[in-house]
């Protein structure tokens, strides 16, 4: 008989705060649909602020604890976290050679958020013998180049190279984490022994969320891979997860230091414009530089040149045209009558505002072609899906900022103003329901979608904002300000 739920053994250290190690791992086990065990390696004393003191039971008892659980329970995966001495460190590359579980999973802590070293020399020899027993090492940057021997890498292309001369050296695969690159993207690869890897991009949170962020990534992508996931799918499925539980850490109001990621965070029901509202939120700083352009700038007091808001329009008639066509893909894709229905009459009423911009403000169809800008935004959207949520996720900043925009610019559009009826047509009632009609059908895409699908989501709004960004800051000639 097949269990129900794959059995995953996690070999780490406690955290009574419940953000990291054992604590988190067996959360993270559970949410990723796994049955979590646990043999404690080190007690330590500790917050979300700090690490006060750590315990380390005799190794003995340690091997006490593996063989008895593995005497009575058939083990699919173990995950390995904090283990702090060489003896300790033996004992597990011993039983692991005896036992021979299915798939080990290494997250080799060795380095303090400070950036001291947690390990001794003995241990971090120790530590490197264990490694080819795992089938997959998860480092950040400073513990990959500590087990390289060789300085922090200070590339995303370094940090792939040493990924790869580790994994041939020890012939195992390793997840190597880009997060203390810094900058707006936080990328992982996953590289095989034979030097080919498989990235996986994400956009950085900005959060202190961010507790036990490595043990929760190393026990969900074990948890999903004894599921019967590959390993490339066993990582994505695991960082899509991730994400969430980051964004959604901070409403725990767990500490005042760095505090947990919500592991649980799917099992939570929240109402669909939860997910929307936090989109939002997280493209202010986009929003704040759509505003601060000259176009806006202009366009707010009159004073914007006619040859650069036409070129403006003529590039939007273009756009709208092509945007049709994604919003007709929204309503095939769509999974009731409403949302079909909503859809469809949007992708027309984008072609009426296309033949409105032709007759009322260009005297007939624009003769001009797609800028660049222009043309890397359609592809954005051409390219959005496969699932209907990230194809409504995608069209959304288009509905949104500018009814936004609109709304704002027309309350002090004063008697005379030049642009005066192109802001009423965004700032007006009709516009405002259409945009709140389309939120409302895309918070629930989001709710009924997996992690998986909402990262994608997430991801799809964001850069379509940034486009948005792009789209306004253009002049003609299609070079942006």
């Amino acid at each position: 008989m097949t269990p129900s739920a794959p059995r995953v053994l996690s070999i780490a250290g406690s955290d009574p705060s419940g953000g990291a190690g054992i604590q988190a791992d067996l959360k993270s086990i559970a949410a990723l649909g796994g049955y979590g065990m646990a043999a404690i390696t080190a007690l330590t004393a500790q917050n979300t602020r700090e690490v006060r003191a750590v315990h380390v039971p005799p190794a003995g008892f340690l091997r006490s604890q593996l063989d008895t659980v593995a005497d009575d329970v058939a083990i699919d995966a173990v995950k390995i976290g904090m283990l702090g001495e060489a003896s300790v460190i033996t004992v597990v590359r011993d039983w692991l050679a005896a036992r021979r579980p299915p798939a080990v999973v290494l997250d080799p802590v060795m380095i303090a958020t400070s950036g001291a070293r947690l390990l001794d020399a003995d241990a971090e020899a120790a530590l490197r013998d264990l490694l080819p027993l795992a089938e997959l090492v998860t480092p950040n940057l400073p513990e990959l180049a500590v087990l390289c021997g060789e300085p922090e890498a200070a590339s995303w292309p370094e940090a792939i190279a040493q990924a790869a001369g580790l994994a041939s050296a020890q012939g195992i695969r390793v997840l190597v984490k880009g997060g203390h690159l810094g900058g707006d993207r936080s990328p992982d690869a996953l590289v095989e022994p034979d030097g080919t890897f498989t990235e996986f991009d994400a956009e950085r949170i900005d959060t202190r969320s961010t507790h036990g962020t490595g043990c929760s990534l190393s026990s969900a992508v074990a948890t999903r891979y004894a599921a019967g996931h590959d390993w490339r799918e066993a990582v994505r499925e695991a960082k899509a997860w991730l994400s969430e539980a980051i964004r959604a850490g901070a409403r725990l109001e767990v500490g005042s230091g760095h505090g947990p990621v919500d592991h649980f965070v799917a099992h939570r029901v929240e109402p669909p414009q939860a997910h929307t509202a936090r989109w939002w939120e997280e493209s202010a700083d986009i929003r704040r530089a759509i505003d601060a352009l000259p176009f806006l700038v202009g366009l707010a007091d009159g004073t914007l040149d006619e040859r650069v808001f036409r070129h403006y329009l003529e590039q939007d008639a273009l756009y709208l045209r092509e945007y049709s066509r994604v919003l007709a893909k929204a309503s095939a894709l769509a999974p009731s009558r409403e949302e079909q229905a909503f859809w469809a009459d949007a992708a027309r009423s984008s072609l009426l505002g296309e033949l409105r911009l032709h007759d009322e403000w260009l005297g007939g169809e624009p003769r001009v072609t797609p800028s660049a800008v222009n043309r890397a935004y359609l592809d954005h959207l051409a390219a959005a899906g496969p699932d209907y949520g990230t194809v409504v996720a995608a069209v959304l900043p288009c509905y949104w900022i500018y009814q936004d925009v609109g709304e704002r610019l027309v309350r002090h559009a004063r008697p005379g103003h030049p642009y005066r009826g192109w802001l009423e047509s965004y700032g007006a009632p009709a516009f405002a329901e259409s945009t709140r009609q389309a939120v409302h059908w895309a918070g629930v895409a989001a709710a009924n979608a997996g992690p998986a699908e909402r990262e994608r989501m997430s991801h799809a709004f964001r850069l379509s904002a940034r486009h948005e960004l792009a789209f306004f800051a253009q002049e003609p000639g299609g070079t942006p300000r």
